[in-house]
C-alpha cells in the first residue's frame, strides 16, 4: 500500500489563511509565513522609495518601470509574493486588470527573515531563474547585506554582495547610486 496522494493547494487555499499571514503556491504546496517583522517593513519600503523616484516615476533617473510591493504573481502553477518586484514598461505597457500578475518581473527582490530565507533561496529562486527574471535582489537587514544576481541561462550569477553602508549601483538599476546603510532600521 503506497503513500496517499497529496493534492496541490489551489488559489482558494489562500483564502482560507488568517489576515497576518502570506500566503504562496511554491510546487503546488501552500506556504505560508507571517506578516514582515519592522525591520524587514522597512528594509523594503526603504528599497521601494530609493527605486521609485528614478525609475518608476522618471525623477532623477530614467524611468520606464513598474516597481510594486508584494504583488502576486501567477505563473507556471505557482503563485508567488516577492517583496518587490520591476517590470520595464517596454515589457508590460500598462497594469493589468486582475489581483496578479501572469508576466514575470525583469528584477525582484527578496527581504530575507529567519522565517523566509530558506524558502526564498532553494525555492523561490530556482522559480524565478525558470520564469526568466533576469534579476534578484535578496537583502538580509539582520546582517546588513545585498546580494545581486544576475540570470545567465537559468542560472544564478553571483554579481556583488554589498554590506553596510556601501554604495548601491547594480544591475538594472546601476543609472543611479544609494547607500546601503538607508535600508536599515537604526
Amino acid at each position: 500500500m503506497g503513500l496517499p496522494e497529496l493534492k496541490s493547494a489551489t488559489y482558494d487555499d489562500l483564502f482560507d489563511l488568517p489576515e497576518h499571514v502570506v500566503g504562496e503556491i511554491i510546487n503546488g504546496r501552500l506556504v505560508s509565513h507571517p506578516r514582515p517583522a519592522p525591520k524587514h517593513a522597512r528594509a523594503y519600503s526603504r528599497l521601494g522609495g530609493e527605486l521609485d523616484g528614478p525609475f518608476d516615476q522618471g525623477r532623477g533617473g530614467p524611468g520606464g518601470w513598474w516597481i510594486l510591493d508584494e504583488p502576486e504573481i501567477h505563473l507556471m502553477g505557482d503563485i508567488l509574493v516577492p517583496d518587490l518586484a520591476g517590470w520595464r514598461r517596454e515589457r508590460m505597457p500598462r497594469l493589468p486588470d486582475t489581483a496578479w500578475f501572469e508576466l514575470a518581473p525583469d528584477w525582484l527582490c527578496e527581504i530575507l527573515s529567519p522565517s523566509t530565507a530558506r524558502v526564498d533561496r532553494a525555492e523561490k529562486l530556482p522559480l524565478y531563474a525558470r520564469w526568466g527574471v533576469a534579476h534578484v535582489w535578496l537583502v538580509d537587514p539582520d546582517l546588513r547585506t545585498l546580494e545581486a544576481y544576475e540570470n545567465q541561462q537559468g542560472r544564478w550569477v553571483l554579481l556583488a554582495t554589498l554590506k553596510d553602508n556601501e554604495p548601491v549601483s547594480l544591475p538594472p538599476f546601476d543609472a543611479i547610486s544609494f547607500a546601503l546603510g538607508g535600508l536599515w532600521a537604526d
